[in-house]
Order: structure tokens, then C-alpha cells, then sequence
């Protein structure tokens, strides 16, 4: 089969296409043949060398697919041959074919092609994962989430929107305020022209129940001071830096949680209960068109530089794929 890997002998680390064996399956795997792959920015980071797999997972990047079932392992009842499938990954999303544990995959909804549905197992559990397993998302509650516009992002609104809340997010520009805004945000505040912190504030003035942040240490002293007493600030990524000064005393007087949250090293019994959890609360919502997956741009595989560097400009909307059939 083709799979895209790193040339570690080139000074970019470029993804050269190389000829590889078809994986094996284990007990209770599915063997995937791969028609779209939703690209994620820790795909650069694994690509630089400064995310690698967690031990035992394909090296191969790529951490989602879309794309019909060829063969099932031994213990795997639910799926057969022919299932039009997506799935979340730990890797081994940029190739021909992808062996992934059955609890991981889901069905397409009907109304969905491949491309579309690729955008949904990252961007669609993490926003589920940390709204309501780990951020306890209730309805009524008032959601501050950061980087509006990406692919967790999108998913987020429409997920917490979906369940009641009200959503305030930031994004970097108007094109994509108003786009968030389409989705079901309340708010949403371009951060290059005002104040997120004023205009949180402004919005909520008793302070936000939930926090969903990708920047970290920049916004990690503001986060704290805009949450609501018992909110809780989630911690999904640390784009500005890893390291943050914490008022102790602050957070002991709202009476705040402040929680780490990661998906992909996370165990297999793990990812299949948030998965499972995912499509009984949410999955038909795309057959009714409560829930889609949007998609900024499309890529060839042969294309994948492009891919990787739209993603790096950040200068996307949702979901970035690449074409694979």
C-alpha cells in the first residue's frame, strides 16, 4: 500500500509517498481502506519530531479517516465488510489502509461523503470529551471557547449549542467571527481588534461556566478570572507555552477546577467509551443536519504540503482533508 512518510534526511522533513505492507489485524480490529483523511495540527507537530505516537501506535501520521470497511478481526461483531466508516486514530491516518480497534469507528451518517465525514472523529470527540465528560456542560451554562474557528472549534459551538448552552468564542479575524456566529455562537470576539477579556466580561458579567483553551500560558491568568464560581477551565492544548503563574487563592474562591485533557494517549477501553457515548448522544444529529462537519478546504494526497501549509497559516475554518480516493 502507499503511505505518506517523513523524509527525516531533508532539512523540511517532507512526506514522501513509500510502499508498504498492508497492516495485520489484531483481535477485535477493522482494516480500513482509506478515501479521506482530516488533517490536525498535531500532524505538523509529529512531522517536526515534537509529537511522536504513543508506544505501540503506527508511526505514520494521521489521526482520522474516512472510508469503507475491507476486512474485520476475530471478535468484531458489529462490522462487516462494505461499511461506509469513520474513525479516530492514534496514527497511521496517511496511507491506503489503516488498522483501527472496532470501538473506535463509526458509521457515516447517510447524508455524508467521505470528505466530509473525515472531519468528524478528532475534531467531534475532543469538542464532546472535554464539553461534557470533562467541562460537565450543562444546559444553560455560558462556554467561553477559544480558537472559534477550527476544527475543534466548530465542533464545540454546534455541540454546546446543541445542548442548551450559550457560546461565546474567540477567533482572529470577522470572516471568522461571522462564520462562528452562523453556527450558534452568541459571541465572538476577534482577539487582534479588542479585548477577549472585556468582552467576556461584558457578556457574562457573573463570569463563564466552562473554559475550552488551546492557548495556554497567555490566556491561563485570564482564564482563571473569567470563571463563574465552580466553573472550570479545560486545558486541550499549549500553543503559547507550556508554563503559567496560578493565584491559588483565586481559585480556591471560585471554588474552580482547572483540568488537563488529552484523546490520543488515552487507553483503548477509553476512546471506545467516548466514542460509544458520542454516537448515542449525537450522531443522528448529522442525518438531521443539526450537527455537520465543515469543511474549510480539500486537498489531493499528492497535495499534502499545501494541506500542511494551510494549516500552519492558520488561516483555515473548520477542517482541512485530503482526498485519498
Amino acid at each position: 500500500m502507499k503511505v505518506l512518510r517523513v523524509d527525516e534526511t531533508s532539512e523540511a522533513r517532507r512526506l514522501v509517498v513509500v510502499q508498504e505492507a498492508v497492516p495485520q489485524l489484531d483481535v477485535g480490529e477493522v482494516l480500513i481502506r482509506v478515501h479521506a483523511a482530516g488533517v490536525n495540527r498535531a500532524d505538523l507537530l509529529q512531522r517536526a519530531g515534537r509529537y511522536p505516537p504513543p508506544p505501540g501506535v503506527s508511526s505514520i501520521i494521521g489521526l482520522e479517516v474516512a472510508g469503507v470497511i475491507e476486512h474485520v478481526g476475530d471478535g468484531v461483531e458489529r462490522w462487516i465488510p462494505g461499511d461506509r466508516v469513520c474513525a479516530l486514530l492514534a496514527g497511521g491516518g496517511y496511507a491506503e489502509y489503516v488498522a483501527v480497534p472496532a470501538g473506535q469507528v463509526m458509521h457515516i451518517p447517510k447524508p455524508l461523503t467521505f470528505v466530509e465525514a473525515a472531519g468528524i472523529p478528532e475534531a467531534f470527540i475532543t469538542a464532546y470529551t472535554n464539553l461534557f465528560i470533562e467541562g460537565a456542560l450543562q444546559e444553560d451554562y455560558r462556554v467561553l471557547i477559544h480558537g472559534g474557528s477550527s476544527g475543534v472549534g466548530t465542533a464545540a459551538i454546534q455541540l454546546a449549542e446543541l445542548a442548551g448552552a450559550r457560546v461565546c468564542c474567540t477567533v482572529g479575524s470577522e470572516e471568522k467571527a461571522s462564520r462562528c456566529r452562523e453556527l450558534g455562537a452568541c459571541l465572538a470576539i476577534d482577539y487582534k481588534q479588542r479585548s477577549f477579556e472585556a468582552g467576556v466580561r461584558e457578556w457574562s458579567p457573573e463570569g463563564v461556566n466552562l473554559i475550552l483553551d488551546i492557548v495556554g500560558q497567555e490566556y491561563f491568568e485570564r482564564n482563571v478570572g473569567l470563571l463563574a464560581p465552580g466553573g472550570r477551565l479545560v486545558q486541550i492544548a499549549s500553543m503559547s507555552g507550556a508554563r503559567a503563574e496560578l493565584d491559588i487563592s483565586l481559585l480556591m474562591r471560585k471554588r474552580a477546577r482547572i483540568i488537563g485533557s488529552v484523546l490520543r494517549s488515552r487507553s483503548l477501553a477509553e476512546k471506545s467509551a467516548l466514542v460509544a457515548g458520542f454516537v448515542t448522544r449525537f450522531l443522528e444529529a448529522f442525518d438531521t443536519g443539526d450537527l455537520k462537519p465543515i469543511v474549510d478546504s480539500v486537498y489531493s494526497i499528492n497535495d499534502v504540503e499545501q494541506a500542511h501549509e494551510r494549516m500552519r497559516s492558520s488561516v483555515h475554518i473548520g477542517k482541512i482533508i485530503l482526498d485519498c480516493s
